[in-house]
């Protein structure tokens, strides 16, 4: 093609000197995975070849390929500021850090720069297509002139919790909600490089580095930026910046917030009025730079620029990735960027990809990693994690204000489900999380809609429906949901008061009917991580007594009473609870509540009982925490305000167990071995069993009132043939007194004694300011324990 503004080159040396002193292109993808050898070469190669657009002007036919492009600047008249625009055509890379866009005028002669901007900057100011008009509706008032309306202090709160901030900086200065850490957080505060690397925790301790922003307030004015973030497609296509379904006042807040520290408030953009001559000099420029090959805009024609890619060699002297002369772009590529693209343009007879493997590409381009965790893969990064809240910081964990993982999505959503997720106006599921779900264009996310099914369902998946709608047993199903869901889950909009937990209404059209048997039968198997507890510990259910304790047929129940929701009267507990009672009081058998205690935390299991002895169990640390005397528990926190307050026992003579795990390795071992809790099962009487796994040792714990006050602990270990040693830590406080020949009393006065042959095996042992009592254990502790607790 000929040159129209000058014969001039740049110089090879001049290129690599400007390379040097700018920033690489940020892919996220490529920069979070690819960097650390977390992705095959071919996916590291095609996903910056199509995130810096090269096939916009080399041709490819292989669908990774296809070019993110530029925003489209049809519109760029009234939505950019010229100054910013000669500032960012004259050195991308400094006016945007990090920038996919290359640096078009290299290709002119230093001495043509300005004259060239000037031409380009007075095109770009015809691009004038009006702002769209927002009409108000029933769910969307729309205030006039919303854009001059926004506020500071409201969208500094939005930017940091809907989800901007999972792929842009927080502000530094934005103090959020202290909450606990997660298990895994707390495990890498622990380690040291190496043993995380060792662990193959890497990917889970780096810090995930942030999408630079432009110079945003010099680039748009309060109108054009409040406009964008409402509909960030009708200008950038690609939906790597998607929308998060702001109102109109909500995306005027949060310009307000990006734009504080601009110099002039004005709200609108007005040009300049250049030469006409001008103009159309910068027409022709904007064709000869090849700017066309990626950016839309009126009056000009896309054009055929370069070889196609398989023709290009990726060893030559001067080529886009190095040393670039004459049209060439002008990118500030790294050493591992070039070798990724020029590793990906050496292999030409890259095999077809799999279905599989094409989500997990789209899921890179879309940056849905960002958030989302698949296949041990992505997630939000560690250091974002505290602005990601519950609505009214409700402590919920880590599975309650982080994004769902994206594991098994497939198997789990009905494919019309899937295609709902996506949609602007699909209602969020989650409306606990302050993040929200962004919304795309169906053709944007077809490879994923159509793709997590594919990649997630077995081909010989029995197509038996395990769960068939029988009307006839959701009566059945009410009365298995009234034992457990009701705690944390609402129905049809209406809920115990304080609950937070997704509506089960309509659960039966988003979810497949297999997953939802294997996740009630089995949470912790299908979700890593997840607080939603077994109610079939070992596969037995915990209601013998109806429908035969037959656990298929149960769960089916629960799905009739779930599909036929609309005709059948809410869970009871819903209906009545208000009227009710809301201290419990334990007469024939024992009570037990899952609850929220300040002594056990929100994984607390309260057990009342009939010889007014009490305790609670602590799920989360998988030990007994707290117990106590008399009156048991008032379930209004649980059942009405739940978080706020905890439950508190209402009796009196409360203790506080040992902080100590009851189960550790021997003290040559140095180490602390890992406890998952596995539910409970009910016996006959309604005594319940907990049952937990510590460091491979299964253990069945059941924790009983006695007639005389006290609590038998009945502990059976079935320990592993690895031959580890443990040790078994009956009592631990600040000092320890013996209580005859086989107990020990602590500063409050609880005494726990053990048989006499067992206790004369311990010994005291001082820690850390703590005494404790150390019973060992044989390499195969597979034996029975029995424990008395008395205050």
């Amino acid at each position: 093609m000929t040159a129209a503004w000058g014969a001039g080159v740049v110089t090879q040396s001049s290129v690599a000197d400007d390379a040097a002193a700018s920033v690489s292109p940020m892919v996220s993808g490529f920069d979070r995975f690819a960097r650390h050898q977390e992705l095959p070469d071919s996916v590291a190669g095609s996903l910056l070849i199509s995130e810096l657009s090269c096939v916009a002007c080399h041709a490819a036919d292989h669908p990774w390929l296809q070019p993110k492009r530029g925003p489209r600047l049809s519109g760029a008249g009234f939505r950019l500021r010229p100054d910013w625009v000669r500032a960012y055509l004259a050195d991308p890379s400094a006016v945007k850090p990090e920038t996919t866009m290359p640096h078009a005028l290299a290709q002119l002669p230093a001495s043509q720069h300005d004259e060239a901007i000037d031409a380009l900057v007075a095109f770009l100011e015809t691009q004038q297509q009006p702002f769209p008009v927002i009409k108000a509706g029933g769910a969307l008032p729309v205030i006039h002139e919303f854009w001059k309306r926004g506020d500071v202090d409201r969208g500094s709160k939005l930017y940091h919790t809907v989800g901007c901030v999972a792929c842009h900086d927080a502000d530094p200065d934005y103090e959020t909600v202290e909450s606990k850490p997660s298990a895994i957080d707390e495990l890498l505060e622990q380690l040291d490089p190496e043993e995380i690397e060792d662990l193959g925790l890497a990917s889970e301790a780096r810090r995930v580095d942030s999408v630079p922003h432009s110079d945003l307030p010099n680039k748009y004015s309060l109108r054009s930026l409040t406009m964008m973030l409402l509909d960030p497609a009708k200008t950038r296509p690609s939906a790597r910046m998607p929308s998060l379904r702001l109102s109109p006042l909500e995306a005027a807040d949060i310009a307000s917030y990006l734009l504080r520290d601009q110099a002039s408030r004005s709200t609108e953009i007005e040009p300049s009025g250049a030469s006409q001559e001008l103009i159309e000099k910068g027409r022709a420029l904007f064709v000869q730079l090849s700017c066309v090959a990626c950016h839309d805009a009126t009056g000009v024609q896309r054009v055929a620029v370069g070889r196609p890619l398989r023709d290009l060699n990726p060893g030559a002297a001067a080529s886009c990735l190095d040393a670039p002369v004459g049209q060439m772009a002008r990118y500030t590529l790294d050493d591992e960027q070039r070798s990724a693209i020029r590793a990906r343009l050496g292999d030409h007879d890259i095999a077809s990809p799999t279905t599989t493997a094409d989500v997990d590409y789209r899921m890179l381009q879309l940056n849905c990693y960002g958030c989302h965790r698949r296949d041990d893969r992505g997630g939000v990064g560690r250091y974002r994690k505290a602005y990601f809240e519950t609505v009214g910081h409700v402590d919920l964990g880590d599975e309650g204000k982080l994004p769902p993982t994206l594991g098994g999505v497939g198997r789990k959503l009905t494919p019309k489900a899937l295609a709902a997720v996506f949609h602007p106006k699909t209602p969020s599921h989650r409306p606990f999380m302050t993040a929200r779900m962004p919304s795309y264009s169906s053709e944007t996310v077809s490879p994923l809609i159509a793709g997590f099914p594919a990649a997630d369902r077995s081909d010989n998946a029995d197509t038996m429906d395990l769960l068939p709608p029988d009307e006839a047993m959701a009566e059945a199903g009410r009365d298995l949901v009234n034992t457990g869901c009701v705690g944390c889950h609402a129905f049809r909009g209406e809920s115990l008061p304080g609950v937070v937990g997704i509506d089960l209404a309509g659960t039966t059209n988003r979810v497949d009917s297999k997953w939802f048997y294997e996740f009630v039968l089995n949470p912790s198997a299908v979700k890593k991580r997840t607080r939603m507890p077994t109610f079939f510990p070992d596969g037995k259910s915990n209601r013998p007594e109806l429908l035969g304790g037959d656990v298929q047929r149960q769960i089916s129940a629960i799905w009739a009473y779930l599909k036929y929701l609309d005709k059948q009267p809410l869970p009871e507990k819903i209906e009545t609870v208000r009227s009710a009672n809301y201290e419990l009081s334990p007469s024939e058998k024992p009570i037990v509540l899952r609850t929220f205690m300040q002594q056990a935390g929100t994984h607390a299991i309260a057990v009342g009982f009939p010889q007014g002895v009490h305790y609670a169990f602590d799920a989360e640390r998988v030990q007994l925490a707290v117990g106590w005397k008399q009156r048991f528990l008032d379930a209004r926190g649980t059942w009405f305000e739940r978080f706020t307050p905890p439950a508190d026992p209402l009796g009196e003579d409360e203790v506080t167990m040992p902080a100590v795990p009851l189960l550790v390795r021997d003290e040559d071992s140095g180490e602390t071995p890992e406890s998952r809790f596995g539910g409970f099962r009910l016996d006959s009487v309604g005594v319940p069993t907990f049952l937990y796994d510590v460091d491979g040792v299964r253990i069945e714990d059941r924790i009983e009132a006695t007639g005389d006050g006290s609590l038998k602990r009945t502990l059976t270990f079935r320990g592993p043939t690895s031959g580890k040693s443990f040790v078994l830590v009956p009592h631990s406080a600040e000092r320890l007194q013996p209580h005859g020949r086989s107990g020990f009393t602590d500063p409050q006065g609880l005494t726990i004694t053990l048989s006499d042959d067992l206790a004369q095996t311990g010994t005291l042992i001082q820690t850390d300011q703590q005494t404790q009592w150390r019973i060992p254990l044989v390499r195969n502790p597979s034996k029975t324990v029995v424990m008395e607790y008395r205050w």
